[in-house]
């Protein structure tokens, strides 16, 4: 197909209104496919990442946004007593919404000492020091303070929360990177608030080879006759939960980039179709001089693709730029997903606008590989 390439730039070029029309509708519709990719993506990366964590979180029972959810902080003495429990970290949780939103904000009050070692991150600029020594301090997200705008050294305030900036963090983790961490006397004892002995949930670090849904049955049980009774669940499954209609809207989402493919689809097959009518005659006269029906069936249907081709690295690629640079993300109930774009996400963009390319052509290619010769050559 490659010796076709001159000729068929010349062809598109000839009506170029319509092969940038084309090109523009599949970029768009190319666009859109790898944003509701990119939100999947982010949320199988969640719970791939949390499953392999092999963590667990005990959260008030028959609650389910973080602000309601209040359990005793000394319940994390008796957790540590277990037989498995490697490690227990209490944790108070502020946001600013619990409902579905584009720009969560996500508070989690950690004791320093147990951070590090529970959270896989490195600071890229500010110090740790500085944040282990301020009780007001806090450390942000890279994602977070890309979205505000925020740096180190500054203020950082949210309704009646505001916290001094002692560094910026990056992780592996993307959806991580869009926390931000405090010190959990001070989420306790902040403006408006009095919730010094109670913390929102306790996250439970397990020795391995211990069985989770077991271990999840022992902490509820021990304290179903306490005053305040759990629901420990794996933190991959709990933040499925916290997610919950969140999860199910990211899976039909995927009907709506099933239809980007078809509107591409749609697209360059009819771009192509109008662009055989139009050149019957022309190739009519190539098979005259020597151009066999399979020659003319590859000019086609390399048309096809480059159309698609073009359309699919111009939407791939703008949207793996918008994607990086804006660092957005989706949250509900204190658990965020990150708009995760990566090679592989472009790859199968890339993948998905050659085979829409090719299914496309077709029948155009078809239809003018099997003209008869001496009606075309008449064809006005």
């Amino acid at each position: 197909m490659l010796k076709f390439l001159p000729y068929t730039f010349k062809t598109l070029w000839r009506h170029r209104s319509r092969t940038l029309l084309t090109v523009s509708g599949s970029a768009v519709a190319l666009f859109v496919f790898c944003f509701v990719a990119a939100i999947q993506e982010g949320m199988d990366d969640l719970q791939k990442r949390q499953a392999a964590k092999g963590s667990l979180i005990t959260f008030q029972a028959n609650k389910f946004c973080p602000a309601t959810s209040h359990l005793p902080q000394d319940y994390d003495q008796d957790i540590a007593r277990i037989r498995g429990v490697k490690d227990v970290i209490p944790i108070q949780v502020f946001t600013n919404n619990c409902r579905a939103s584009l720009d969560v904000v996500v508070f989690y009050g950690v004791p320093p000492d147990k951070l590090q070692a529970a959270r896989d991150f490195e600071l890229v600029s500010g110090s740790w020091p500085e944040f282990e020594n301020h009780q007001d301090a806090a450390i942000v997200g890279k994602a977070v303070a890309a979205r505000r705008d925020i740096h180190v050294g500054q203020k950082f305030s949210i309704g009646d929360l505001s916290v001094n900036v002692a560094g910026i963090f990056e992780s592996d983790d993307p959806a991580e990177e869009n926390y931000i961490y405090s010190h959990l006397d001070f989420l306790q004892r902040s403006k408006g608030t009095n919730l010094v002995g109670t913390v929102t949930q306790i996250e439970v670090l397990l020795n391995e080879g211990v069985d989770q849904i077991e271990m999840c049955k022992q902490i509820d049980e021990q304290f179903r006759g306490g005053p305040v009774e759990t629901d420990t669940r794996p933190k991959g499954v709990f933040q499925a939960k916290a997610l919950g209609g969140l999860t199910q809207l990211i899976s039909f989402a995927q009907y709506l980039g099933y239809a980007c493919v078809g509107l591409v689809l749609a697209l360059v097959a009819t771009t192509t179709l109008m662009s055989v009518e139009d050149r019957i005659r022309e190739h009519a006269v190539l098979q005259t001089l020597g151009f066999t029906s399979g020659r003319v069936f590859r000019l086609v249907m390399t048309e096809s693709i480059l159309l698609s081709i073009a359309g699919g690295a111009i939407g791939i690629g703008s949207a793996m730029i918008v994607l990086a640079l804006s660092s957005l993300s989706v949250g509900a109930e204190a658990v965020t997903i990150a708009f995760t774009p990566s090679l592989r996400l472009a790859f199968e963009g890339m993948i998905v606008a050659c085979v829409t390319g090719i299914l496309a052509g077709v029948a155009p290619a078809w239809h003018a590989a099997h003209t008869e010769v001496v009606p075309a050559l008449r064809h006005a």
